[in-house]
Order: structure tokens, then C-alpha cells, then sequence
């Protein structure tokens, strides 16, 4: 079906990318506009991928002629002061990309995430925009049935911090499913069972000082309730572990680089971890991260080939282990057959490509990454190649970690959602967009990347931050709107980053480290940083171990695993303490099986912690008694259960 996908908000002077799903690149598709406000005078072009900017607020219906008939998509517009500042410029929206590729805050390099140049993945260290004092309004769906009808309930919320305001709400049946009765009154949407007679799709929006990132619910003839952006359920109890899948391990003479992987399996899972994410499999031009594609059909041969790796997933699998491929589309390697064809002047193929100076040769790439191209998403071939690949692999893995998401027109991501969970409804979508892209969360992505964590989490350990700037980085994910269910990666080191022992030391290191698996996220762990690696990239110096940190990252997966309140979903909330020194800080974690403290302390250096409720004195990482005098002994990082 090349319906377009769910309604669209926006607000005048946004741009939205306008699309056939699941493209013929033989038919032809025509957009054209049948309604829109009295005073808009915005007309669409011919080709099959346009691109809106709407000039009015109001309601408009936007009409795609494709081969399998005429498809109605509703389009709101809002004025154009409630605009989302800052929205990604690849993702849909026009001259306010929010990244300019140098950050200027990692401390170690001018183009952070980048080795000499060469790698396609990563923009570096991720801070949070600056969205102003009333942040953006959020929204959650929920449904029941009562009586013989549906009730779907609209909660919405202020940002964390802004002045209160009066929220409305509105709801819009997606135009894809048909339901012609119900009534809308206030923060409720009611429909009689009897009318729901197949799926129905239902979106909300908050309105306040911004729109909010919709939410959206699918009502079942049954009664039945789907929350479509809750994460898969598997996630509560997620852990995750990166590997740098050629620098993890070196093989023996006789088995390939995924087999040596294979056999490891069972240390990953011993450390605690439950979830691993490869970097890239496919076949590339030989850099060793993996990120410039030459084929995105096929597993390098050079790691041991498709069998070897469904070998791989199959043993991870029997040790209740989950699997993410990297999945890589904004661009091909330049060594890629098609760019190499596009060269040699193919007119096919020069068209798959996006080009800085065509005239000369040069492709259009991030930060002047010299052996990318990126990818023409007005090209339907395009578009078919790459969501062919998408369902080949999505076969074989868990999910998918999803490379320079910011740089992949959002509803390209919102079809590949709704192919991946058409055929497994827990798989799972997992977001790299360096700063936070909440739009990317409704009907695209599960959980996201937490680059704002990071980096605060970095100056932190460095000195350059108090430790209670935690609570402004966790704050901040709502405020600039993402929902409540929004899932987040919590992390210290990826393959982006230089270590963190190297840029703030091992004592840092545990504090941090601590923070990241027991703040709400799912925490994850880079390969190597259990041993104190120092080196980013390449091989990973197992033979020279710290023995006493393997040790310590031991403990601490243990009790995030025996401790519910170090989940997702249990309650975060600030702890009073009392600390002379602001590299110290401390809060709660509220969960079934009970309440917990965590404290931290970034500086190296023992401090006693008082504390204002009462907690039983024993760190559940260590076993240790921590009690003083006046409060606890911290020397990076203790959990106690609270009295």
C-alpha cells in the first residue's frame, strides 16, 4: 500500500517530506492538495516525493494518486509561533538543521566522532538544544473499554519547569483506517465497539505554548488497547553491550572474526549483559568500523560471511541474549558499485546520489567525511533498495541501532517502523540523533541515544560541572518533549568518544558509570570499558586488564540486575544531602521491591555524605557497611536501600 503514513503536524514555515510508501520506482505517484485553510495558496509539484511548507494554519487534506488507487492524508498545521525550533533538516523539515558537525565541547577534537576523517558514523558529543524556558508540552494515550464503548484518555503535560498553562487536546483518526462514529469531549475520545470493525488508529496532540510530539493508540474490535509507542516490553530489562566487531577479539588461525565473537558469548552474558549490538556486518571498503557500505545485502567476508553470522545470533539466542544490527542508510561508501557507476557518468545512478559540485565529482557528505556519499531520498529506487535490505536483515536480528538517524528523512524511519513491527511487534528501533530528536520517538523509534547524559556525565568527571547537573540532563528530556515512555540508552563511552578513563580518570569513571545504570535508561556498556581500554577504536587489549574494575563493573551489572528500582520504570526523584564538595550528589530510585539511594561522588577523593532519610548503610554493589559518623563513606558511588 503507498498510503503516505499517519497525519502530519507541523506549523506554518516547517517543511515535511511528502512520500509513497512501499514505492514501484517504475509507477508514477502524483500529490496534489483538495482542502486547505480559505487564504493558503500552496500547491505541490509533480514528482513523486514533494515537499509541503504550508503558508496557513488550519486542516489540510493532501491527495496521492498511486497505482493502487487515491490516498487521503490529513495534514495540521499550527501558527507558525508554536514552530519546534531546531528540527532536523534531513528529517523533513527546511533551514534549521541543528547540527553543525563541529560541537566544540568533547575536549579532544574539533569534528568529534570522526578518526582522521574516516568513519560515517557519529557526530560527536551531544548537547541538549536550548529550548527556552517553557520547553514543549507532552502527551500520553491510554484506552479502555467501558461498557460497550472505547475510551481513549489524553494525559497531557507541561514541560518540567515552565509556567502552567492550559493544554488542549486533539485527536485525529488515522486516515488509513475508517471509523465513522465517535465524539471528542475534552481529553476524551469515546467510540461504541460496535463501530470499530477493523484496527483503528487514533492520534493525539497537546497544544500549549508548541504542538507536543503526537502520541498514538490502535483500538482493537475487542476492546483490546495498543499503546503503538510504548518500547518492546523486553526492554525493561534490557542491559546492552557494544562491540567493535573488529576490534573485540582476536581470532584463532582457523576460525573466522564472528566465530572468535561466538565464542565469547558467554563472557558478555557472565558480565551481566543481554543485549549486543555489532557494529556494522556488511560488506565495506576495509576501514575497520565498518560504517561505509559497499554492498547492503551481503555480511563482509572478511568477518566469516552470512553463515557465521546467523551462527552468531543463533547461539546469542539460545543464552537469551537479543541482537542489534547497525543499520547504516544515509549514505554508501564511495567504493559502492552504484557511486562507482554514478562516476563513470551512468545518468541511473548519478541520480541515487546527492552531489555537492556534480559538475566535478563531489557527492554531497557530512562534515566533509571523504569516503561517503550520501543517499538522493527523492530517488524511489532509492528509497526500494534500501527498505528491501531493511526487511532482509530484520529477519535475522532483534532490532536495529539506527546510524545518523537525524540524517534519514523521518518518514522513511516511520516506514520502516511499520514494516519491522508488522512482521514482530517487539522488535526494536534504537536512534542515534546527536542533540535529542523528540519528533523522532511517535511511530519511528523505541529508544534514543541519551548524547545529553553523556556529555554532562563527561564535563562532570572533568570538573567542569556539578554532579547535580544529572537532574537538569534527565529533566531535559522532557523538556524539549519527549513523552514519558520515551526509552533512553544511558552510556559513558561508544565508539564515537574517546574513553572516558582516558578525559577523566578511573575514579570518574566508576561514579559515571554508576549514574548511567541506575538513572531511568537502559545502560549499556562499550567492550572494553570493563577492563579500563584506553584506546577508542581497534584492538581491544584484553591481555592487560584491570582485574579490580572487570570486578567492579561485575558488581554493578549484579545489582542493577537484583535491584527493580534501578530500572526503566521506577521513580526518580532529587535526594537532600549535605556535601562540601559539588563533585557529590544523590537521589532515589522508587520501585517495587522497594526504594533506594544512589550516591555519587566524581572527585577521587573519600567524602562523608549526610543524608536527610534514613538508609540502611550497606552498598549493595560492594557488601560493604558505609556508615560515618555524620552520614555515609563515598568513595565513587553507593546504593542503599532506604528504611
Amino acid at each position: 500500500m503507498h498510503h503516505p503514513g499517519p497525519p502530519r503536524f507541523m506549523a506554518v514555515g516547517e517543511t515535511q517530506e511528502l512520500a509513497p510508501r512501499d514505492p514501484d520506482p517504475g509507477e508514477t505517484y502524483v500529490w496534489s492538495i483538495s482542502e486547505s485553510p480559505a487564504d493558503s495558496s500552496v500547491v505541490l509539484g509533480d514528482e513523486p516525493i514533494e515537499y509541503l511548507t504550508p503558508d496557513e494554519p488550519g486542516t489540510y487534506t493532501v491527495e496521492l494518486d498511486a497505482p493502487d488507487g487515491t490516498h487521503e492524508l490529513t495534514v495540521r498545521v499550527y501558527p507558525g509561533e508554536k514552530a519546534v525550533s531546531q528540527q532536523p533538516s534531513r528529517a523533513g523539515y527546511s533551514g534549521q538543521s541543528g547540527y553543525s558537525g563541529y560541537s566544540g565541547y568533547s575536549g579532544y577534537s574539533g569534528v568529534p566522532g570522526v578518526s582522521g576523517g574516516q568513519s560515517g558514523s557519529g557526530v560527536g558529543s551531544g548537547i541538549a538544544r536550548d529550548i527556552g524556558e517553557r520547553g514543549r508540552p507532552r502527551i500520553t494515550l491510554t484506552g479502555e473499554q467501558v461498557g460497550d464503548e472505547v475510551v481513549i484518555t489524553a494525559h497531557p503535560k507541561t514541560a518540567p519547569g515552565a509556567p502552567e498553562e492550559d493544554l488542549d487536546v486533539e485527536f485525529f483518526v488515522d486516515d488509513r483506517d475508517d471509523l465513522e462514529e465517535y465524539e471528542i469531549d475534552g481529553y476524551e475520545f469515546r467510540a461504541p465497539l460496535a463501530a470499530v470493525e477493523e484496527p483503528v488508529r487514533i492520534h493525539g496532540v497537546a497544544i500549549g505554548y508548541q504542538y507536543s510530539v503526537p502520541d498514538t493508540v490502535s483500538v482493537h474490535p475487542d476492546g483490546g488497547v495498543d499503546l503503538l509507542n510504548e518500547p518492546p516490553e523486553w526492554t525493561d530489562e534490557m542491559s546492552v553491550y557494544e562491540l567493535y566487531v573488529r576490534g573485540f577479539v582476536e581470532p584463532e588461525d582457523d576460525e573466522s572474526i564472528l566465530e572468535a565473537i561466538t565464542d565469547r558469548l558467554d563472557d558478555i552474558k557472565d558480565l551481566g549483559l543481554n543485549t549486543l549490538w555489532f557494529t556494522p556486518v556488511l560488506q565495506n571498503d576495509d576501514f575497520d568500523h565498518g560504517y561505509n557500505i559497499t554492498d547492503f545485502y551481503s555480511i563482509a567476508d572478511d568477518l566469516g560471511g552470512e553463515e557465521d553470522f546467523e551462527k552468531l545470533i543463533e547461539e546469542a539466542h539460545e543464552r537469551d541474549m537479543k541482537v542489534l544490527f547497525d543499520l547504516v542508510l544515509n549514505h554508501s561508501a564511495r567504493e559502492h558499485e552504484f557511486y562507482q557507476r554514478a562516476v563513470e557518468g551512468d545518468p541511473k545512478y548519478r541520480e541515487w546520489y546527492d552531489w555537492q559540485d556534480e559538475e566535478n565529482n563531489v557527492p554531497d557528505t557530512y562534515f566533509d567525511w571523504p569516503y561517503i556519499a550520501n543517499f538522493n531520498y527523492d530517488n524511489l529506487e532509492v528509497r526500494r533498495h534500501l527498505l528491501d535490505a531493511v526487511e532482509k536483515w530484520a529477519e535475522y536480528v532483534d532490532g536495529f541501532r539506527c546510524d545518523m538517524a537525524w540524517a534519514v528523512p523521518r518518514p522513511f524511519w516511520q516506514e520502516i517502523r511499520a514494516l519491522t513491527k508488522s512482521k514482530d511487534s517487539e522488535f526494536l528501533l534504537m536512534d542515534e540523533t546527536i542533540p535529542y530528536v523528540a519528533d523522532f520517538h511517535n511511530l519511528c523509534f523505541d529508544v534514543h541515544f541519551d548524547a545529553g547524559l553523556y556529555f554532562d556525565l563527561l564535563q562532570i568527571g572533568q570538573g567542569n560541572q556539578p554532579a547535580d547537573q544529572i537532574f537538569d540532563s534527565i529533566e531535559n528530556r522532557y523538556k524539549i518533549g519527549f513523552p514519558d515512555h520515551a526509552g533512553f540508552l544511558t552510556y559513558i563511552e561508544n565508539h564515537d568518544e574517546d574513553r572516558y578513563i582516558e578525559q577523566a580518570g578511573e575514579a570518574a569513571v566508576r561514579a559515571a558509570a554508576t549514574a548511567s545504570w541506575t538513572v531511568p535508561g537502559i545502560p549499556m556498556i562499550y567492550a572494553g570499558q570493563e577492563i579500563g581500554e584506553r584506546q577508542r577504536r581497534g584492538h581491544t587489549h584484553w591481555e592487560y586488564a584491570n582485574e579490580e574494575l572487570r570486578e567492579f563493573y561485575h558488581q554493578l551489572t549484579e545489582t542493577w540486575e537484583d535491584i527493580d528500582a534501578l530500572k526503566v520504570d521506577a521513580d526518580f526523584e532529587r535526594v537532600d544531602y549535605e556535601s562540601d564538595d559539588d563533585a557529590v550528589t544523590a537521589f532515589a530510585r522508587d520501585g517495587e521491591d522497594g526504594r533506594y539511594v544512589v550516591v555519587l561522588n566524581f572527585s577521587g577523593e573519600s567524602e562523608v555524605v549526610g543524608l536527610d532519610e534514613e538508609v540502611e548503610a550497606i552498598d549493595q554493589i560492594t557488601g560493604e557497611n558505609v556508615a560515618a559518623e555524620n552520614g555515609v563513606t563515598v568513595e565513587d558511588a553507593v546504593v542503599l536501600p532506604a528504611e
